[in-house]
Formats: structure tokens, C-alpha cells, sequence
């Protein structure tokens, strides 16, 4: 339209300018500074969609049919023992596939015989295969998260009086708006530390309101982990992972998880829910080493059930925690797949709990099966070396068998052999203990309580087992 309007004006003059040609340039000028200080046609911006809203069927029908899987098998049922798919619970018929992959042997088919060469090749064939296959890989784009500190008091615990600090994380969601994200921490130092004190983070569960404990549940006799902690000097954290990221499919796209997706369904490499909320246990504790208080080297990881997974992952991906306390994690966690025994790999695939993994990982549970998988829950642990790490179980007649506790006492004697490699200790026996015996003088510890599915019987005996590994900071 300008052009046209430009030729409309000019029309006149350009023929005169057959007989002037100065003027014929002069003409051309200007034609070309009006266009110039017109600019280009604004371009406008294109919207962005607004979150895809799916139920977990939804979404994990659509991520089956991106696999190009038409079925998957059923778990184990653990409510009918004449099912066809009935749970197993006997030991005779609990391993299949009874080799498990060799975390000191190369994809090229050479042995791992030093450190360089695990550090500099095999943990990064390890790890990627974690990544690819059964947690999802963290996109580059996750935003950046700040931290405010919402309030700060003075209070006590038990007699022990304590700082404590509300904090919130607020994700950076400048690139998507729709979705905001705010992390949740609550820090607790002794407030008469001379200086900056070991810090245990607890992944915490927020129960709903009217929520009661099982029946027949009743707390360990004697303090409280918390008050444990204190007395020994240290301080304690509890992050809040579902503040981040919910507990169900229908959540991956919010949360951050979905933040960093604009709202959009996952791809079938991209992290799932056990990594984000990793991934929220290494920004707090990013906040932990800005905080004077903390001894930022010296920060363990403890968690229970799908926590303890969580805990677990934090550790084999974050090399900052100095320790992890790995509560019952069961299928996902510290249970090896290949097993047959208690929870299994077509439960986790199952539209309840498939979010905590990578899409990838329904592979496993049709068409291909677990012996497929090229990494086991050994070598998770294995990523955690050389810093220790303590597996908690609960006893079989009280917490039951579904965790498979036999299970993921194997791995962590399977992941001796890279714990060796870096010069520490490993469990220094495959023997499967009785109830209530603490194997705790290597640098991977085991020990099997006899109350419930929880940590809290063999606090004072992580405590023990931590404390050659924290700083000695108590009052006496």
C-alpha cells in the first residue's frame, strides 16, 4: 500500500524528470528514506498453547502408541493368589534372569581396571543408559530457580532450640507464564552451632487432611529422627517434592516437568517424576551452599518408599550429597528388575505409576522384558561410589514382601565390585542377614528393622554409620 501510494504521489514528477535527470535521483532518495523510516511490517507474536490437559490413560496410551506398543503385561497382583498374574513370593522362583549386567565391563567388551577408566567411560555409559531407558534425561532448558526465604523463627525441638527457615523456590517461568512452580524447604539448625553444621534433607510427604496412619501403626520408641540429628549437632531439612511436581501422569504437563515443556506431552526419552524430583533435592541444595548455616559438603539425602527411589536417584546423579539413607525403595529404587518377587517392572509401567519413569521404560514390560534392560538397580547404586550410601528395609511380617527386601540387598552387594575399584569397602558379605543386623562397616551399608514400611527404627543406626562420614560438630 505504501508503494502504491508513493507511485500515486510521484507519478507527476517522474515524467517530468525525462527531461531532468538530476531530479529523476533526487526522486529515487527519497522514495528510499520514506521506506526506510517506515520499517518492516511489525510481525506478530504467535501465542503460546496453553498446557495440554490429559488423564494419566490419556497420556500413557498416547506414549504406547509413540513406542508403537499395542500391550503390556499385567503386573503382579498382590490381592489374589489365584490369578494368573498372582504376586510371587517365593524364592525358588525369584530369579529368571539371574545375571545381571556387569558394571565393570565396557560396551566394547574390555574390562574395567582402574579409576580413570571408570570415571572417564564407563559411569557415563552407565548413566546414559539411565538416562535413555529408565529415568528420562533432564532437558538443557530447565529454568533457572530462586530462592526467597519466607520467614525465619526461633523455636525448639525437644530441648534443643532451633533456627528454622521457611523457604520457597520460585522456577524462573518467564518463557511460559501458564505454568508457575514454586519449590518448598523447611531448614532446621540448632541455633547455638558455632558454625556450619551437616544437614540430613528428607523427602517429605504432605498427607491430606483427616489422614490417619494404618492400623496398629505406632512411632519407634525414643526421640524423634529430628531430635537424633540435633543432639548430635547436625541439622535437618525436609523438601516437599509434590510442591514441584505431582505424583501422577495427568501432572506431567505441569509442574516442572511440564514448565519446561510449555505445557506439551513428554517425549519418550524425557524425564520422568522420580528425576524432577532429583532434580528439586539439587536446587535446594544450591540454596544450602549460599547459606552459612550448612556445611554445604556435608548435606545427605533420605527418603521412604517412592521417596526412597527418588533419594536414591538424587544420589547416583548429584556427586555433591555426601550420603544417602535409601528407605524401602522396592521396584524403581534399590530392588533389582530382573527379579520376579514383590513389585515388578509391569506395575511400575502401569498407568499409576508409569510417570516416575522415562516413557522408554514401558518397553520392558511389552514387547521386550526386564532381562533386556541394559543397566539394573546395582549399578545405580554403583553410581553413587565412592560416597556411602545405607539401603533400609522394614521387616517382611510387619512392612511385607512387596518392596522385595532379599532383592535389593542383592544389588547392593552387586555394586561392591565398583566401590572396590574406587578404594572403599562394600557390604563384605552376600549373605542375606538376619532382621536387625546392621552391616555398617563398609562404605555401602544394609540393615533390615523390624517394624514397618519406614525409616524410622534404623535412624540410630544410619546415625552411627554417618557419623564416620559428617563432620563432628556436637555441642560436647
Amino acid at each position: 500500500m505504501l508503494i502504491e501510494q508513493m507511485h500515486r504521489r510521484t507519478a507527476p514528477t517522474t515524467r517530468l524528470a525525462i527531461f531532468f535527470p538530476c531530479a529523476a535521483a533526487l526522486i529515487v532518495v527519497a522514495q528510499a528514506i520514506v521506506l526506510s523510516s517506515a520499517g518492516p511490517a511489525p510481525q506478530k507474536k504467535s501465542p503460546l498453547s496453553p498446557p495440554v490437559v490429559m488423564t494419566a490413560e490419556q497420556d500413557h496410551q498416547r506414549m504406547m502408541e509413540l513406542l508403537q506398543i499395542k500391550s503390556l503385561r499385567p503386573g503382579a497382583n498382590p490381592n489374589d493368589a489365584k490369578a494368573a498374574n498372582a504376586v510371587n513370593y517365593d524364592e525358588s522362583k525369584a530369579n529368571p534372569y539371574p545375571n545381571l549386567p556387569d558394571a565393570l565391563l565396557l560396551k566394547n567388551g574390555r574390562r574395567v581396571t582402574s579409576a580413570r577408566i571408570w570415571w572417564s567411560q564407563r559411569r557415563p555409559e552407565i548413566s546414559a543408559d539411565f538416562d535413555r531407558e529408565v529415568y528420562g534425561r533432564v532437558p538443557k532448558n530447565v529454568p533457572k530457580v530462586n530462592w526467597e526465604v519466607a520467614s525465619t523463627t526461633n523455636e525448639k525441638i525437644g530441648e534443643v532450640p532451633v533456627i528454622v527457615k521457611k523457604l520457597v523456590g520460585h522456577a524462573d517461568n518467564s518463557s511460559y507464564p501458564a505454568i508457575s512452580v514454586d519449590l518448598q524447604l523447611t531448614l532446621t539448625t540448632p541455633a547455638n552451632a558455632a558454625g556450619p553444621v551437616p544437614v540430613m534433607m528428607e523427602f517429605g510427604f504432605v498427607f491430606p487432611p483427616g489422614f490417619r496412619p494404618p492400623a496398629g501403626f505406632t512411632p519407634p520408641p525414643g526421640p524423634t529422627w529430628q531430635e537424633q540429628l540435633l543432639a548430635k549437632g547436625w541439622g535437618y531439612a525436609i523438601l516437599i517434592p509434590t510442591s514441584f511436581q505431582a505424583d501422577n501422569g495427568a501432572g506431567l504437563t505441569s509442574g516442572i516437568i511440564g514448565l519446561s515443556n510449555k505445557g506439551q506431552p513428554r517425549q519418550p526419552d524425557d524425564w520422568g517424576t522420580l528425576r524432577a524430583w532429583a532434580w528439586g533435592a539439587s536446587r535446594a541444595l544450591d540454596y544450602f551452599e549460599t547459606d552459612k548455616s550448612v556445611d554445604a559438603k556435608h548435606v545427605g539425602i533420605e527418603g521412604l518408599s517412592r521417596y526412597g527411589k527418588a533419594a536414591l536417584v538424587t544420589m547416583a546423579y548429584d556427586q555433591r550429597f555426601a550420603i544417602g539413607f535409601i528407605g524401602s525403595s522396592g521396584e524403581g529404587g534399590a530392588k533389582l528388575h530382573r527379579r520376579n518377587f514383590g513389585e515388578l517392572v509391569e506395575n511400575v509401567a502401569g498407568t499409576g505409576e508409569y510417570h516416575w519413569m522415562a516413557g522408554n521404560f514401558l518397553k520392558y514390560a511389552g514387547p521386550l522384558t526386564p532381562n533386556d534392560l541394559p543397566v539394573d538397580a546395582h549399578e545405580l547404586i554403583a553410581l553413587c561410589a565412592p560416597r556411602p550410601i545405607f539401603i533400609s528395609a522394614g521387616s517382611p511380617k510387619v512392612e511385607g514382601q512387596w518392596i522385595d527386601q532379599r532383592g535389593m540387598f542383592m544389588a547392593a552387594a552387586a555394586a561392591g565390585p565398583v566401590y572396590r575399584l574406587l578404594g572403599k569397602k562394600d557390604l563384605g558379605t552376600n549373605e542375606f542377614p538376619a532382621i536387625e543386623t546392621a552391616l555398617v562397616d563398609g562404605d555401602i551399608a544394609w540393615r533390615q528393622h523390624g517394624g514397618g514400611h519406614t525409616t524410622g527404627p534404623n535412624w540410630p543406626a544410619f546415625i552411627q554409620f554417618a557419623s564416620r562420614y559428617l563432620a563432628k560438630t556436637s555441642p560436647d
